[in-house]
């Protein structure tokens, strides 16, 4: 039993909190609600604690463990009611996810999944390792008029290395998988369920993930690649035709080796191409072929830019785009990085003190599907209705809403709901005190 009722959503995200709540089991599926409000309302340092002060859950905070316990172990079916909420920002018929991976730094050694990791941002002090956690994360690309592209999270999951798979209880022990598996287990969960609707299907990685487990994966679910390309790249020439009636199969790689850096030090073959990037209209120098790699499984696009400092390669494994769209595409991938800077920063993602393996999970995705909700429902507003500079009548400088405005938006309307609900009531003195202290809990 929960002792104060959830506030309530406007939709569509009620009916989106319905979908994943109806995932559960029914004790944990009525719980939900309340726990993503308090996601919603938490302050400070969002640990579980917070979201359960916020939510109204005391007496029975036990049973919030185990509904986000429960999202841990049940991720992937209730992430599919995020993909579809989602599914219907896209424009077109090409659904453009990216797929990267953010650490998360934890301490304390009862943290199930916790290991050394490399740090991919060191700082001044020059770590080269730190302790905690890694998620390999999936993210729809879409196109917003004013805001440009945003990176809205689906699914993560969680990398442990292999020496770490023992410290795990057995009971919820879970195989080893190397990064690059796990996304192409995520390509293979986005085929699942995207159930064809979309013609086509980008993929947008770093080079971190242009190796062969997730491109050979993507190949086989006919999903289109777009990353970078190493310096050092083995790319081979076309296959040449057969001779004729000529028995046994055809070719699929060349025989003659092309070496990137002697492309880019041709003078010949570079082109202007006009592309949008970032919200601006560019003008590349690019120089752009057909080759074939071995790790993508035959013929791929590949695009040289010549930038102010230095080249940079780029690839895409339908070799018929234009090099205005691959190079658009590979811009597009940096909304992850925004994405996950958000997620931490304004909910708090692996902030929450939790050590059992799913309840770590499903911290994450809960982080992640709120993030998502919240854009969905801010796609069509205005930004006057987001942006709140009444306090400030001096800030008139233009610039679009961040995520934080958006949340912000959102309780907003959810608590002026609340209020106005209660009121068309015509409660009673000790009713409207207690909504009175109900309100001053969510805002000191």
């Amino acid at each position: 039993m929960i002792l104060s009722r959830p506030l309530a959503p406007p939709d569509p995200l009620a009916k989106a909190i319905q979908q994943i709540a109806a995932c559960l089991h029914i004790r944990s599926a009525e719980r939900l609600p309340a726990v993503l409000s308090g996601v919603l309302f938490a302050r400070g340092r969002r640990t579980v604690t917070s979201w359960f002060r916020a939510a109204g859950i005391t007496a029975e905070f036990r049973q919030g463990y185990s509904t986000i316990w429960a999202c841990g172990r049940n991720a992937r079916l209730q992430a599919t009611f995020v993909l579809a909420a989602v599914e219907d920002l896209v424009r077109g018929k090409r659904l453009v996810v990216a797929i990267d991976d953010s650490p998360g730094k934890r301490y304390g050694p009862c943290i199930e999944g916790a290991g050394l990791h490399h740090n991919p941002t060191p700082g001044p002090a020059g770590e080269a390792f730190f302790y905690g956690h890694v998620w390999v994360s999936l993210a729809a690309i879409v196109k917003h008029p004013d805001c440009g592209t945003l990176a809205l999270p689906l699914l993560g999951e969680m990398y442990i290395r292999k020496k770490d798979i023992d410290k795990i209880a057995p009971d919820h022990r879970v195989p080893f998988r190397t990064k690059l598996q796990q996304a192409a287990g995520l390509v293979d969960w986005l085929d699942i369920w995207h159930a064809d609707r979309f013609e086509e299907v980008w993929a947008l990685v770093d080079g971190g993930y242009s190796k062969r487990p997730f491109l050979r994966q993507a190949r086989a679910q006919n999903v289109v690649v777009v990353g970078r390309l190493p310096r050092n790249a083995a790319l081979y020439s076309l296959p040449q035709p057969p001779p004729p009636h000529r028995r046994g199969r055809k070719p699929i790689y060349g025989k003659h080796r092309l070496r990137l850096h002697l492309r880019a030090g041709q003078v010949r073959g570079w082109q202007e191409v006009e592309c949008v990037q970032y919200g601006d209209e560019e003008s590349k120098t690019v120089k752009t072929f057909l080759a074939t790699w071995h790790p993508a499984g035959g013929v791929i696009r590949v695009v040289l830019v010549q930038e102010e400092d230095e080249w940079r390669a780029y690839f895409c494994t339908k070799v018929d785009a234009t090099v205005a769209e691959i190079l658009e595409a590979a811009a597009d991938r940096g909304a992850i990085e925004q994405m996950f800077k958000d997620l931490k920063e304004v909910w708090g993602a692996d902030e929450q003190q939790v050590r059992n393996l799913h309840a770590c999970v499903g911290c994450w995705d809960i982080n992640s599907w709120m993030y998502s909700l919240v854009e969905v429902w801010a796609f069509g507003q205005d930004e006057e209705d987001l942006v709140d500079r009444s306090a400030s009548p001096w800030d008139r400088e233009p610039r679009r809403p961040s995520h934080q405005d958006k949340r912000k938006a959102l309780q907003r309307l959810v608590l002026r709901q609340e209020i106005r609900e209660m009121l068309a009531e015509h409660l009673k003195r000790e009713e409207i005190e207690a909504l009175s202290e109900r309100l001053l809990a969510l805002a000191a």
